[in-house]
Formats: C-alpha cells, structure tokens, sequence
C-alpha cells in the first residue's frame, strides 16, 4: 500500500464523517427503485400500489437524477472539491449534543439467544446503510409482523442520523457503528441468523485487497438459503471516466474530493469474491442507463452491476427441512 493510499485508510472514518456532517439526509435521493430491483425486501409487496411515502427533506441546490438515484458522483464539481476538514460548520453540529449514545456491541451476550431482534422471522442487514435511504423505505413498506432490520455504517455520524430521525423505530430496527474491515468488530447478531444482506454502492468504498475477507465474514451471518443483494458502480461507468489526472490510487480504484474513495467492478470481479465465499449466483447484471439531470440539463451515461448470491443448503438439506 503506498503512503497516499495508507492516508486514506488510515482516516476513513473521518471523512465519511465530515460528509455525513456536512450534507446529513439532504444529499442522497430515495432510492424508489429498491423494490423493482430487490423485492426480496418486501416480499408479500403489491407492486402496484405506491411502495414508499417520501417523509424526508431534500436539498433542491443538489439536483435530481430522472432514472434513478444521485450518487456520489452526479454532484457538481465545486462539491467535490471541499475541503471538509477546514468547514467552519462541520464542528457545531447539533448530533454533537442530542445524538443517542451508541450501544457497546462488545457488551452483546449472543450465546444465549438474546440479541436485538433474537424474535424476528425474517431478519435484514444493511451494510453501509448511510442516513437510511434504504432502511426507512423497508421499514415504511415491509409490514411483516416478524421482520427485523440492523444497519449499520463506518460513520458514527451516519448512525446518529438514522438512530435520531423520526421514523426510527427500535422495535423493529437496530442501527449500530461497525468497521467492515476489522474482524475484531462485532456484529449483533449470530452467525447464519439473517436472510438478506444488503449492499448498496458499499463494497466500492472499500480497499480492493480487503474486499474478499469481507465478504467471506458476511457469508458467514447468512442463513442456508439466504441471499447478499449488491448494487454498485461499473467499469467506465461515467463517474470512473470524469476523474482527473492524480486521483487513481491503484487499478479502478480512486479518491475523491472530499477524500472517500471508489472502485468500479467487472462481473467477473464480483462473480469471484462470492463465489470464493462459497455462495451460488442468482443475478449477476450490468445496468446501463441513460441518466438526465433536469436541472443542469446535462445527460451521463451510467453504468451500475446488480447482483444477487445465495447461501446454498448443506448436502441432503432443501429450503423446507431435511431431506428424508
């Protein structure tokens, strides 16, 4: 790992957090295609019925993308360029005094069978679950009396954002802090305990080297049967071709602005981390759209991959009980 790279690693969380600071739950869209793409999160669904009431507040200087979500990359180019470490703002944050505490999961007792949702029938984990633009609309739409979901996210100030936003509910969810690359960083629930893990432009975040082992661990919280749902960024897509010269830290993998990074995957890149984790392919897909920005009249040509991998049942084993 180069020094300029160990730099980003080292202080990853401090960027994250000073754009979760900065932006809170005004930056991201909504993401209404969650459903269409992923009904597994709400599978008793009628699809042609409104799938999420929009409760939230916007931030109408960001702009909009017609056929789907803005992501990090579709911002204007003077966002990219602050320097979110010299933000006179970022330190008088109102999280800094109303903010719930954070559990210690360390303090979790999972051998006994009592963990945050040990009762649910159908449990869900978002991994890098932002302010929750994914993790509200699940809540608002899945109405399964045993469904439970965790999110979770590398930044403490992204935890507070969901954990203090109105439509949280801690009967049904549990937010919490964790560093996807730390083994050592405990989950709150046992393994094979959950049916869906959810990606969402996440794994790109992420060191490419460390990639694998993580993968590998959230295989393992995955019940016989269950499945990781992964949406993130493809190669050439128009966020990788608009970076300039000196932000490439390796091969498809760069930094921004602010200091977060991105890589952007092949199928077959992610094909070989999942099926290396043992698990079976159900969806693997390149997403390629025509993207239009109303607002600054501009069209970007998108290129997303969507894949969805199950844990298959040990041998002799079918979805319903043993085979006799």
């Amino acid at each position: 790992m180069s020094l300029v790279t160990d730099e980003y690693e080292l202080n990853a969380n401090e960027y994250w957090n000073d754009f979760y600071k900065i932006h809170e739950n005004g930056f991201f869209k909504d993401r209404h295609w969650l459903f269409t793409e992923f009904p597994e999160l709400a599978p008793d669904q009628d699809q042609s019925q409104p799938i999420y009431k929009d409760t939230s507040t916007t931030n109408a200087g960001l702009g909009s993308c017609e056929n789907g979500p803005c992501s990090l990359e579709t911002r204007p180019q003077e966002h990219h360029q602050l320097d979110f470490m010299k933000d006179s703002n970022y330190i008088i944050h109102r999280l800094g005094t109303d903010a719930k505490a954070i559990l210690n999961l360390a303090d979790l007792k999972l051998n006994d069978g009592d963990f945050p949702g040990s009762s649910a029938t159908y449990r869900i984990l978002e991994v890098g679950c932002g302010a929750g633009n994914t993790v509200f609309p699940i809540l608002q739409t899945n109405n399964d009396p045993g469904l439970f979901v965790y999110c979770c996210d590398f930044s403490s100030t992204a935890v507070d954002l969901v954990q203090t936003n109105a439509e949280y509910d801690s009967s049904r969810c549990f937010a919490f802090v964790h560093d996807l690359c730390k083994d050592q960083s405990p989950y709150p629930m046992p393994e094979e305990s959950l049916d869906v893990i959810i990606l969402i432009f996440v794994l790109s975040a992420i060191l490419p080297e460390k990639m694998q082992c993580v993968i590998n661990r959230l295989t393992r919280l995955l019940k016989p049967g269950g499945m990781i749902l992964l949406r993130d960024y493809g190669r050439y897509d128009l966020a990788q071709l608009r970076f300039k010269k000196g932000r490439c830290l390796s091969d498809n993998f760069y930094v921004r602005g602010d200091g977060t990074r991105v890589y952007f995957f092949t199928q077959d890149e992610l094909e070989a981390l999942f099926t290396t984790a043992g698990l079976e392919k159900v969806q693997n897909l390149v997403d390629r759209r025509l993207q239009v920005n109303r607002g600054k009249q501009v069209t970007m040509h998108r290129v997303w991959i969507q894949c969805k991998y199950r844990k298959p049942f040990p041998a002799g084993r079918e979805e319903n009980g043993p085979v006799h």
